[in-house]
């Protein structure tokens, strides 16, 4: 789908309020990419982010897919607007194992208060990557609030 950001500093907001988001950085996950309606995070392998079998945790999985939708739908919102996930559901399809996942996130249906967006996340495995999972997700554009900064 070709979209077109309201906000020409769209790219500059996005990393700005990632930057912000302290999370990402506590697993070690970055920002790769970002165009209009879609960004990528990269998250690269550490022991104490998998589970009992070696594999990423499903946490993880799921935290950087919901990151990378809920960036993709903000980089369609507003320059005064920020970004809330309304909800997700996320399949996961094969076990996230390798040597980094990659999120890709990517806006569906962007709107005036609620986008619609996916998220395929895969796992490198010997310089293969391999659909792990999938996330579809309903991300808000919250204005107006005072305890929610505005730039994201």
């Amino acid at each position: 789908m070709s979209v077109q950001p309201s906000d020409p500093d769209f790219e500059a907001r996005v990393r700005a309020s990632y930057a912000r988001q302290t999370a990402m950085g506590l697993i070690g996950a970055t920002l790769e990419r970002v165009a209009p309606g879609e960004v990528e995070i990269l998250l690269p392998h550490r022991p104490d982010l998998c589970q009992q079998h070696g594999f990423f945790h499903a946490g993880m999985t799921a935290t950087i897919a919901d990151t990378a939708a809920g960036y993709a739908a903000f980089t369609l919102f507003p320059a005064d607007a920020s970004v809330l996930t309304s909800e997700f559901k996320l399949h996961l399809l094969a076990p996230a194992e390798g040597d980094r996942l990659r999120a890709v996130g990517r806006v569906l249906k962007p709107g005036r208060t609620l986008s619609i967006c996916e998220t395929e996340v895969f796992a490198r495995k010997e310089g293969r990557e391999r659909l792990c999972a999938k996330l579809i997700g309903t991300l808000v554009v919250i204005r107006g609030r005072d305890d929610i900064k505005q730039a994201g």
